[in-house]
């Protein structure tokens, strides 16, 4: 499914979220590197194949293989870490906060894409995923690094409308009970 047809295929009650993507891709605050990564690592995140297949062969007009691989790396090693880090903030138990990792990120450091890209689309995929802990890590990083605000909620903005895209062609595959 190319991306029109995904974006035509929406049913009318979804509207606004076909108008937003199209609003949101041309945004200001990102480039077509981090709008098209955040899109890619988010359609992964959002686990729907139709949306995923739609991102990836759009995303390929805008993203490197290299950046293509950083944007797919950032929402793989955020799956792990937010399943992780969301566990060590949601029980009251802090001695496994004391308790190493032991897992491996190497990615983090050697994923291709620009650095400050790269936790961009963490910050997404984190969103996407309900972890607080690396949305306030991630969101701090490009702070410090000097990315502005409004930077960091747009690509949040496009991660929310991905989501809620996905969420719509979901409830439309299912079939009504007779």
């Amino acid at each position: 499914m190319s991306f029109q047809q995904l974006l035509d295929s929406l049913p009318a009650y979804a509207k606004d979220m076909k108008l937003n993507l199209g609003s949101l891709i041309n945004q200001p605050d990102l480039t077509p590197v981090q709008t098209w990564g955040t899109l890619v690592a988010s359609a992964i995140a959002c686990r729907n194949p139709e949306v995923t297949e739609a991102i990836f062969t759009e995303a390929e007009k805008y993203l490197t293989p290299e950046q293509m691989t950083g944007a797919k790396a950032a929402a793989t090693v955020m799956a792990m870490n937010n399943v992780y880090y969301r566990f060590l903030h949601l029980t009251p138990n802090e001695k496994y906060a004391t308790i190493p990792a032991k897992l491996r990120m190497n990615i983090m450091r050697s994923h291709g894409a620009d650095a400050l890209d790269f936790e961009l689309w963490c910050v997404a995929v984190s969103a996407i995923n309900n972890c607080a802990t690396c949305v306030a890590s991630h969101e701090k990083v490009l702070r410090d690094k000097g990315v502005r605000e409004e930077t960091i909620l747009a690509s949040v903005r496009l991660a929310a409308v991905l989501h809620s895209i996905a969420t719509v062609l979901q409830a439309e595959s299912v079939e009504p009970v007779s």
